[in-house]
């Protein structure tokens, strides 16, 4: 008998298919390879009768996938005793001939491939990370909603032959022109007073959030990450907070290429026999580190330099944090400015400096 299989003599596995209201249950028990399947209620009394079953919880090995569902079930399963793996659905593997696909299908599969050693887990975030990732990513859909009614109240301009040419829009000066505008017909004036005030309560609700968020600065789960990833240009505080709130724990990732890879910024690639071919991004992994080093990335079209932002960000840092950052700033500025010149995408230049600035900041945290 292998080790493996001394190993996991006794274990009973659990495929878990999570859904709203239920839950299908692939059981493998360690003496035979048919997979029993059955349904539960997606609540915790049902979860807590389905263990309660077994005389031994932790002869039980859990596993389901990340979803909308969220963590709340890895919890219940861990306060019982049994251990659990949340797998990332993108690397589940798959037979290209596969097409069917049903709940109870994917119960057996997972509990299978569980007891095979064949699934890639992902962390589950702390109550506390999570929270604040929640938070961060409501300020992410709040500025979201703020773009959309800004672009609504730049087409109900249009319409009525108001373009604003005094630079920037959304500055003080741009606000200074929109209060100036006036209309003769009364709907169209309310329909105006409307615009804007959409836009204001969302500017305050944007506002309200960040305010929430700035005492996380200086947490202890955050505090490290976020004064460290400051130091680059390009990444503020609250660049950083997302950036430590979605990864959590750096060290999980064996190198920059699977943090790319985890970001969805590497190339996909279709190669067979002698041809090679190199597509698109994955965009496999989080969108929300992909989002914000792309934003980030925008920051390296100027040259190199250390404004007043950056130094005060980077004031009482450990000068090889500072040096490391400042090493950054030259190589994806330069990296920026040679892109340019050859490309005619600048969307093709600011995905491949997102995913340079990815490997840095990944080779910080790690330091």
């Amino acid at each position: 008998m292998s080790t493996i299989s001394m190993l996991r003599r006794g274990v009973t596995h659990l495929g878990l298919d999570v859904s709203k209201n239920s839950i299908a249950v692939g059981i493998l028990h360690p003496s035979g390879e048919a997979v029993d399947v059955e349904k539960i209620f997606a609540d915790e009394e049902s979860v807590r009768r389905l263990i309660g079953r077994f005389p031994n919880p932790r002869a039980l090995r859990a596993c389901y996938e990340a979803g909308p569902t969220g963590y709340e079930l890895y919890r219940l399963l861990e306060r019982l005793g049994v251990p659990c793996d949340v797998v990332a659905p993108s690397l589940i593997p798959t037979a290209p001939g596969d097409k069917v696909k049903t709940d109870r299908r994917d119960a057996r599969r997972l509990a299978r491939l569980h007891r095979a050693g064949e699934l890639v887990t992902i962390r589950v975030p702390t109550p506390a990370e999570e929270g604040v990732r929640d938070l961060c990513r409501a300020r992410k859909v709040a500025i979201a909603d703020r773009r959309r009614c800004r672009q609504r109240l730049s087409s109900f301009l249009l319409r009525h032959a108001e373009v604003y040419r005094g630079g920037s829009s959304w500055t003080v000066r741009h606000e200074q022109w929109l209060a100036a505008r006036h209309f003769e017909d009364p709907a169209v004036a309310r329909a105006f007073a409307f615009y804007r005030a959409e836009i204001i309560a969302r500017d305050a609700t944007v506002e309200a959030m960040e305010a929430e968020l700035r005492p996380w600065f200086g947490h202890d789960l955050f505090a490290d990450a976020v004064s460290r990833l400051g130091a680059y240009r390009g990444v503020d505080q609250l660049g950083a907070l997302v950036l430590a709130a979605e990864v959590c724990d750096w060290r999980r990732f064996s190198s920059a290429g699977v943090f790319m890879g985890f970001s969805g910024l590497t190339p996909s690639e279709y190669s067979s026999g002698e041809r090679t071919r190199r597509g698109h991004i994955t965009h496999a992994g989080n969108v929300h580190v992909r989002t914000q080093l792309v934003e980030s990335a925008w920051a390296y079209r100027h040259n190199p330099a250390l404004t007043v932002g950056i130094r005060r960000r980077q004031d009482g840092l450990d000068p090889q944090t500072c040096a490391r950052a400042w090493a950054a700033q030259q190589r994806l500025c330069q990296r920026f400015k040679a892109l340019a010149a050859r490309k005619d995408s600048t969307n093709t230049v600011i995905t491949a400096v997102a995913r340079e600035l990815a490997g840095f900041v990944w080779a910080e945290m790690i330091a």
